[in-house]
């Protein structure tokens, strides 16, 4: 099996949950139900105790998965993010400590960025498929066709601020290969165990993607 790249991650769905587990025994469960809605990658953000262990448990039981950790701000958290199992590493900003860490790693590394300067960092280390964040606040779609002209082989995954009401707006663009958002992960739903909520909340806005592409 070859290595997963950044746009693997990036291109094998259209939208991308931002998973903060509280609990344990929601993990498995909640990625079965987005996995069965078609929703094959999953972020998990290091918000919480037990994000560590919800990635390696969601790796041994939920083999389809192509599981991240995200929120991941320094060099140590990389580390662990890794040993922890995680098939990618996506942070909310970049730092020179992170993007240096990466370079031991053949994980994908997605640093997030909000201004040309941090592109122009990123792009000195190589890195052309970026987290967009916090994407609403910094300007969404229209800063996203800005950075289009200068930065025309940047890809995106725009993260803060994307939902049901913007998220295709998002995917219209040519720099946007995917968007990440929790509008289909209800933290209540999540609570509550209404796993068949959130399939369907998947599945729906998966859908609404494809008949758009039609």
């Amino acid at each position: 099996m070859k290595n997963l790249t950044a746009l693997d991650v990036l291109t094998t769905s259209p939208i991308m949950p931002v998973i903060a587990i509280q609990h344990l025994k929601d993990a498995i469960p909640l990625a079965k139900a987005l996995i069965s809605a078609g929703v094959k990658v999953l972020e998990i953000t290091l918000r919480t105790d037990c994000a560590l262990e919800a990635i390696r448990q969601i790796r041994e039981s939920v083999p389809e998965a192509i599981v991240g950790a995200s929120t991941v701000t320094t060099a140590e958290q990389y580390v662990q993010a890794i040993e922890a199992g995680a098939q990618f590493v996506i942070s909310p900003g970049l730092t020179q400590s992170l993007l240096q860490k990466s370079q031991d790693y053949t994980k994908p590394f997605i640093p997030g960025v909000a201004t040309p300067s941090e592109l122009m960092l990123a792009a000195e280390y190589g890195f052309e498929f970026l987290k967009f964040f916090p994407a609403e606040i910094n300007g969404g779609v229209k800063v996203l066709q800005a950075f289009s002209g200068p930065f025309a082989k940047v890809k995106f995954c725009p993260t803060g601020g994307v939902n049901e009401k913007n998220y295709l707006d998002y995917l219209a663009l040519q720099n946007v290969l995917c968007v990440g958002g929790t509008w289909f992960v209800p933290k209540e739903a999540i609570e509550k165990g209404n796993f068949e909520q959130i399939h369907q909340l998947a599945k729906q806005a998966i859908d609404c993607v494809k008949w758009g592409e039609q």
